[in-house]
């Protein structure tokens, strides 16, 4: 199974499409599988009274300032999309308003991820089923009774639906990772699960592919020390390329189950490295042999093998044998 990975922007492009172009490059050189964006419409999803999360802008007056400066036209959604099918990631975007899903539908999204803070919004859940495309549900602010409707409303209409345990903080301290809820998840719905990771280092997803996680999603930055709200629970390019790397090795070995029954292409080393029976001293004829008398060489195959030395306990010697010699059934009465 190859694990989807999905390195989100977000507002890492800080409103410039030019740096958004840039970033698109360089996670397709990273290795990732889609590229994912927020799509904004300010007068659509936000108003005067909508406060910051973070008070990090000394550009923004406003919320709705920052997501009007975040906006990019149609025409500029429509190259950021031709941009990733060119270099073979798949465009991914949260939309955050009717008016974002039509912009999208517009482009020809493939699938939809629902941000956890629309975990709730059933207008904006309708509008999204009513395309019929698979879904991705972050599971970050969400009850586990909001989880289930959500997830229930999409399923019951045959939508392909996928959830991830996110935790909405930033960056997300070890403790609250909720790591354990991967395998939860898969029992509650059995369906594709993922992790949405806001940590900031590539250890949770790392450990998130162990658990079983067959999503993996974080947000990407070009430098931590970057103007934004997401940049130090971010991943650089370099630690995304690193992260993708071993999580297709992991990918490698889950896919290669090991039969622990099946050592015939060890049979030589289990005889260079098993070990014969040996006495640890000069011993004479009609010596009674005990546990302290042994010793055990390699290689296998030499003298009784070490594993049935219980045998010769108790047992007298036909010959004498001398320091570190071999012993064979023939030496033991």
């Amino acid at each position: 199974m190859k694990t989807q990975i999905i390195a989100e922007i977000a507002q890492a492009h800080d409103g410039s499409v030019g740096i958004l172009h840039s970033y698109i490059d360089v996670l397709a050189k990273a290795g990732v599988d889609a590229v994912k964006f927020q799509t904004h419409i300010a007068e659509a999803e936000s108003s005067a009274h909508e406060p910051f999360r973070v008070r990090f802008s000394r550009v923004d007056q406003t919320r709705f300032d920052y997501w009007k400066r975040m906006e990019f036209s149609a025409s500029q959604w429509k190259e950021i999309k031709d941009h990733c099918d060119e270099v073979g990631v798949e465009f991914l975007s949260s939309p955050f308003s009717i008016a974002a899903v039509d912009l999208l539908e517009s482009l020809g999204m493939r699938r939809y991820k629902i941000a956890s803070g629309e975990v709730t919004n059933d207008l904006l859940l309708t509008k999204i089923a009513e395309t019929k495309k698979p879904v991705i549900l972050s599971s970050g602010m969400s009850t586990w009774e909001e989880l289930e409707r959500a997830f229930h409303f999409f399923n019951k209409q045959g939508i392909d639906t996928s959830v991830l345990q996110c935790t909405t903080m930033y960056p997300t301290p070890a403790e609250r990772l909720g790591l354990e809820i991967i395998a939860e998840l898969k029992r509650r719905f059995q369906c594709k699960v993922g992790f949405s990771d806001h940590s900031g280092t590539i250890v949770s997803a790392i450990a998130a592919r162990s658990l079983g996680a067959e999503i993996l999603e974080f947000h990407a930055v070009f430098d931590k020390r970057m103007f934004g709200p997401d940049a130090a629970s971010s991943l650089t390019i370099d630690e995304i390329q690193e992260l993708v790397e071993n999580v297709r090795f992991l990918d490698r070995a889950f896919d290669h189950p090991v039969d622990k029954n099946d050592v015939e292409r060890y049979k030589e080393s289990k005889k260079m490295f098993g070990k014969s029976l040996a006495v640890r001293k000069d011993l004479p004829e009609g010596h009674v042999l005990t546990f302290d008398d042994l010793e055990s060489k390699k290689p296998e195959g030499y003298g009784i093998p070490a594993r049935d030395f219980r045998i010769v306990l108790n047992k007298k010697l036909r010959r004498s044998i001398s320091k570190y010699s071999f012993l064979n059934y023939e030496d033991i009465a």
